[in-house]
């Protein structure tokens, strides 16, 4: 039998991740034919893989308890990393969040295998010269958090379920996110291209909408699309910590 039909789905995504962003890196915003043509098809992948391809099962909601309590909201299953991506399932408990976070110069993929989530986006825009000094925030900034604050536009809301296409990312455009789990608990496959590296300027950074008091700024997360308004970057929500557990399915390998 060839070797190619003995390749699971997921290896198949992962050697054409590894084709898509091999030679692009962060600067694959869409201009070049190639790797849109690549990511054309690397979508195509994405949208057929389930849970069971990964041997991965939905959670049942267990019944409140201590120990559920201190279980950590999401939790990571690692499946592989290179230099050029990386890859693996994210798990949300019901109602769980992934705070709004940044991918910096990083292009990513999510496909969501079971459950729904709900996916905010927003994009950065060049700060105005002067403009956080005419805006009164509610509460007001101390003076240490000016420096922290990103003008951005709130692109995009969209809900995603195991039957939707995948939700991309890429540099510039919806790179600050936050994903909700809703109506239940929900799982989605994640590529990162290229992964997290501190050392290299990839860093996760997380950020809360700002109020402002004329209330530019003071709808809900998704209540309006296309809305300008400020970010504040935080540190990580006290409230949010990732676990991990063992991948279950196909190996992959290159």
């Amino acid at each position: 039998m060839p070797r190619d039909s003995m390749t699971s789905l997921i290896e198949k995504i992962a050697r054409k991740a590894n084709v898509t962003f091999k030679n692009c890196g962060s600067s694959a915003n869409g201009s070049n034919e190639v790797f849109l043509e690549n990511q054309g098809e690397l979508r195509n992948l994405l949208t057929e893989i389930r849970a069971a391809d990964l041997k991965i099962t939905p959670r049942k909601i267990k019944s409140s308890s201590k120990s559920q309590s201190h279980s950590p909201p999401v939790t990571y299953m690692h499946i592989c990393e290179t230099t050029v991506f990386s890859m693996g399932v994210f798990l949300l408990k019901p109602g769980a969040s992934i705070p709004l976070h940044d991918h910096p110069g990083m292009n990513g993929m999510l496909k969501v295998l079971y459950g729904k989530v709900r996916i905010g986006c927003f994009d950065k825009l060049d700060n105005p010269p002067g403009a956080e000094s005419e805006i009164q925030f509610n509460p007001p900034l101390l003076p240490n958090q000016k420096e922290s604050l990103r003008c951005s536009i709130h692109r995009s809301i969209g809900e995603y379920t195991e039957e939707s296409g995948p939700c991309i990312l890429t540099p510039l455009k919806d790179n600050i996110h936050q994903i909700d789990a809703i109506e239940g608990p929900a799982a989605f496959l994640d590529i990162l291209a290229p992964p997290y590296d501190p050392d290299d300027g990839r860093d996760c950074h997380y950020y809360k909408v700002l109020q402002t008091v004329s209330g530019n700024a003071d709808k809900n997360a998704g209540q309006q699309e296309q809305e300008e308004t400020w970010l504040l970057k935080i540190p990580q929500p006290d409230d949010f910590w990732c676990g991990a557990e063992p991948y279950p399915g196909p190996v992959v390998s290159f």
